[in-house]
C-alpha cells in the first residue's frame, strides 16, 4: 500500500510540476500577474521548489517519515497534504481536531452536488450564462448563502478543460457549499480552499476565483479574487466605470497565500458583471482578442437592458467577433443590475 501510495503521490506531482512549467512558458506576463496578483514568478518558483523537494525525498526513500520519531506518517495524511513530516503521535488534541475536520472536508469534496440556480435577491436583477468549449468545462459559477443570510456570488475558472477540469469544478462546488453557509467573510473561504488544494496530491492544476458577499440591506459587495478576471462595475448615475481587480493569487498557485478583502457601494441603476477569460481572449481570424473594453462597450451602450439582454447581446457581439467558429475555451457570464 505505502509502494503504490509513493508512486501515486509521484505520478501528481510530477504532473503538477509539469503543468506548473508549461503555464509559466505558455503564458503572456500581463495574465501572469493577473493570476497572481503583483507577486511575480518567484512565488511559482518557490512552488516548484517545495515539489522537487518531495519528489527528492521520494527518491532518497525519506518521504513520509515522521522527523520526531522516524515511524511512518500516516497515509491519509499525506494524500491531503504531501508536505506532512509529522505523524499524528506527536500531533496535541487541538491539532488532531483541526486535523479531523480537515480529513472530513477532504473527503467531502470528491462528491458533486446539483447544478446552481439563480436566486432571488432583493432589489437586483440576475441572470447567468456558461458554455463549456468541451463536453466538459473547467468554469464553474454559483450562488450560495453565507453564515448572515447574505447572498455569495462565485466565479472560477480551472486551469486547463475537459474531464480533469470538470471534476475539479465539481470538487469545488462540494467545497463552496460546504464551507460558505459557515463562513462570515469571503476571505476564510479562500483562505481555507487553498489550504485544503494546495498540497492535496489529487489536485495538479490551480484556479482562479472571485468570491463576493452582498448584502442588499446596505447594498455593499464585499469581495475577494484570487487571480481572476477583474470584474466590471459601471455606475450609472455617473457613468463611472470600475474594474474589481485581483486582490491575492490564485488557488493552488503560490506557496505564499495573502488575499484581501475590498467593498464596493452598489447603487440603483449600478451593472456588476462576472466572467472568465473565454470571452475576453475569444480571437477573431486575425489573432485578435475581443479584449475587456469591447466587453464593457455593451454595457456603457446598453444601460437600459435587463440583465438577461445584456449576456443576449454580449454573446451575440462574442459570436460576430469569431464570425461563428468554435469557441476555444469555456464562457461564462453573470450579469447583476440593481434595479431602481
Amino acid at each position: 500500500m505505502e509502494t503504490k501510495l509513493f508512486e501515486e503521490v509521484e505520478t501528481r506531482l510530477a504532473e503538477t510540476r509539469a503543468n506548473l512549467t508549461q503555464w509559466v512558458e505558455a503564458t503572456p506576463a500581463e495574465k501572469q500577474e493577473l493570476c497572481l496578483c503583483s507577486q511575480g514568478e518567484c512565488c511559482v518558483e518557490e512552488r516548484l521548489q517545495v515539489i522537487d523537494e518531495t519528489l527528492g525525498k521520494i527518491k532518497e526513500g525519506t518521504f513520509g517519515v515522521c522527523k520526531l520519531c522516524h515511524d511512518a506518517v500516516e497515509s491519509q495524511l499525506l494524500q491531503m497534504d504531501y508536505t506532512s513530516s509529522v505523524c499524528l503521535g506527536h500531533f496535541s488534541d487541538e491539532e488532531l481536531q483541526q486535523l479531523q475536520d480537515e480529513l472530513e472536508m477532504s473527503q467531502v469534496i470528491q462528491r458533486g452536488l446539483l447544478p446552481a440556480e439563480i436566486p432571488f435577491v432583493a432589489g437586483m436583477n440576475i441572470a447567468a450564462f456558461s458554455r463549456p468549449a468541451q463536453i466538459v468545462g473547467g468554469d464553474y459559477f454559483d450562488f450560495l448563502d453565507f453564515k448572515d443570510g447574505t447572498h455569495g456570488f462565485v466565479m472560477a475558472d480551472v486551469s486547463g478543460h475537459g474531464v480533469s477540469a470538470g471534476m475539479f469544478v465539481s470538487s469545488l462546488q462540494t467545497a463552496f457549499h460546504t464551507l460558505v453557509p459557515d463562513a462570515d467573510s469571503p476571505l476564510s473561504v479562500l483562505e481555507r480552499i487553498n489550504r485544503l488544494y494546495i498540497h492535496n496530491i489529487h489536485v495538479t492544476t490551480f484556479v482562479t476565483i472571485f468570491l463576493g458577499k452582498y448584502n442588499p440591506q446596505t447594498r455593499t459587495m464585499t469581495y475577494a479574487n484570487a487571480g481572476h478576471n477583474s470584474a466590471y462595475l459601471y455606475r450609472m448615475a455617473t457613468n463611472e466605470e470600475i474594474w474589481l481587480r485581483p486582490t491575492g493569487p490564485a488557488i493552488g498557485l503560490s506557496e505564499r497565500f495573502f488575499i484581501n478583502c475590498e467593498d464596493v457601494q452598489l447603487e440603483p441603476g449600478d451593472i456588476l458583471l462576472l466572467y472568465t477569460d473565454g470571452i475576453t481572449e475569444a480571437a477573431d481570424s486575425q489573432g485578435s482578442l475581443w479584449g475587456e473594453d469591447r466587453l464593457a462597450e455593451i454595457i456603457r451602450q446598453n444601460t437600459d437592458a435587463s440583465s438577461e439582454q445584456l449576456i443576449q447581446m454580449i454573446m451575440s457581439a462574442l459570436k460576430e467577433h469569431t464570425n461563428g467558429s468554435p469557441l476555444a475555451d469555456d464562457v461564462t457570464l453573470i450579469v447583476s443590475k440593481l434595479r431602481r
